[in-house]
């Protein structure tokens, strides 16, 4: 009993030693690390030259990392963001691609600058005054609005002038997951 005791035991590692040379070379063990790291076990690095593909594996990243080799602005996210009426369809081929893209919980996510947008700032939900707003109001202490060249186009809020003094009048934008202003990025679907 005890020499087949001993016999099955080498028999299984041989079976394990066969197993794990015989898997497909190739292979790829994926995990992700942090938010936004995939990190790869045993092969080549994995690279995407889609962005769904690469958002579906990443997860959640504010800018493509060296996973994703495609192109900047792929025409898939254009596309998208004309058929969502972002942008227009006879605008110029440079303007259209006047956007970026990210990963917000594996999903593709655009932002087109359009009008100054500020698609690369997180939002700005301080409401202390900054120096140039205590300068504008100084000079225009009645200002019903202070004007976005002066708050900064990042911040959530809408400011007035109250007796020479800057303050919050309202807020008008709203904060995604990752920190940006939700208001001007767009999810954008495979079609």
């Amino acid at each position: 009993m005890h020499h087949l005791i001993k016999y099955i035991a080498g028999l299984s590692l041989i079976v394990v030693f066969f197993a794990g040379a015989c898997s497909a070379p190739g292979t790829q063990n994926i995990s992700t690390q942090s938010q936004s790291t995939v990190v790869i076990a045993d092969s080549e690095p994995l690279l995407y030259d889609d962005p769904f593909a690469y958002c579906a594996a990443v997860g959640t990243i504010d800018v493509p990392d060296a996973h994703y080799n495609g192109p900047e602005m792929p025409d898939s996210v254009i596309q998208e963001l004309i058929r969502q009426e972002v942008i227009s369809a006879d605008a110029p081929s440079e303007f259209q691609k006047s956007a970026v893209w990210r990963c917000m919980n594996s999903q593709v996510w655009a932002c087109h600058f359009g009008a100054n947008l500020p698609c690369l700032e997180k939002a700005d939900i301080s409401q202390v005054p900054t120096a140039e707003m205590e300068a504008y109001c100084k000079t225009t202490p009645a200002a019903d609005y202070i004007p976005a060249a002066v708050t900064g186009r990042a911040t959530v809020y809408e400011w007035k002038c109250n007796a020479g003094k800057p303050e919050v009048d309202r807020q008008v934008f709203q904060v995604d997951p990752q920190g940006y202003l939700a208001d001007f990025w767009y999810e954008v679907v495979p079609q």
